[in-house]
């Protein structure tokens, strides 16, 4: 029942999201996936880590279509994304912890920025029609 409500929960937190706030789910989704992934790895579960690592992987590969290419930002967000998802992959393949670490890393500093980016412009909203 708690996980059939909790899915309900985050139905209607993607479906009344805004873009930004989406993004923000997703790597918030980024970060949890990764730590889930290093629990497996730390109890040997190499088959089961696979499966929250796609899922990384889908979500860098979604965060990359998304965006705007007409910016430089984009472009160098592009970089990122292919960067940390070529280390995903290596570690599936080395199962060098620290690769995995450096992607934990990235994905918890993108979600703090894009957390702070968003309070940014709630904060400069609520200013312009007070």
């Amino acid at each position: 029942m708690h996980y059939a409500q909790q899915q309900q929960y985050l139905k209607v937190q993607v479906e009344t999201a805004s873009p930004g706030e989406l993004t923000l789910l997703l790597y918030q989704e980024m970060v949890k996936s990764l730590l889930l992934a290093k629990k497996l790895y730390s109890q040997n579960q190499f088959e089961a880590m696979n499966e929250p690592l796609h899922k990384v992987r889908a979500i860098l590969n979604e965060l990359t279509v998304t965006l705007n290419m007409d910016y430089d930002i984009s472009r160098n967000l592009r970089s990122l994304y292919e960067f940390y998802y070529g280390h995903i992959t290596e570690f599936i393949i080395k199962k060098d912890h620290a690769m995995l670490d450096a992607v934990i890393e990235f994905a918890r500093e993108m979600a703090k920025t894009w957390a702070q980016a968003l309070q940014s412009l709630k904060s400069t909203g609520n200013q312009t029609h007070e």
